[in-house]
């Protein structure tokens, strides 16, 4: 039982993770921006657990690494997308910004997954991206340009420090 808990413990905080990022998507479509966009702060505490309880109790699995980068889109792409295309006056940018932050966002997780590296990221993690778009909405600011920008940054070959 002990064993099965410890194998499981890891997906139980991506699943977390995960169900922000839905809840905030379903928070933004009722009108609750302002929450959606905390809830996307609760999902990156799920992501920053769900990897270093996995190495602790030595579980790590390719499931679990596939997982995390469904619910990262989610969470960190496709929610802060909704709520920026939701609180931003809309115009061809403000579209392409909708578009490409997602998009790009999978893009750097995919490639993440296809060539890991250690002790940095190439490009910005989605999840920090994800979080700027979000305090955004929580400091009732909207700018298309540095969601392009962070959009690009993502899939940009600039080495970032893990930490």
């Amino acid at each position: 039982m002990f064993q099965l808990l410890s194998r499981s413990l890891p997906n139980l905080f991506t699943l977390g993770n995960l169900i922000c990022g839905v809840s905030a998507i379903t928070l933004n479509n009722e009108g609750f921006i302002r929450e959606a966009a905390l809830v996307i702060f609760l999902a990156a505490l799920f992501d920053l657990f769900d990897g270093r309880v996995a190495r602790k109790l030595k579980v790590n699995s390719e499931f679990g690494v596939e997982l995390d980068s469904l619910a990262d889109v989610v969470s960190f792409g496709v929610a802060p997308a909704l709520i920026f295309h939701t609180i931003t006056p809309h115009s061809i940018f403000a579209q392409l910004a909708f578009i490409l932050f997602p998009t790009l966002g999978a893009l750097r997780l995919a490639r993440f997954s296809a060539k890991p590296t250690v002790g940095h990221f190439i490009g910005i993690p989605i999840t920090l991206a994800g979080l700027i778009v979000a305090g955004m909405e929580v400091f009732l600011y909207t700018n298309t340009w540095i969601v392009l920008i962070l959009a690009i940054l993502m899939i940009s070959p600039i080495k970032v420090k893990k930490f």
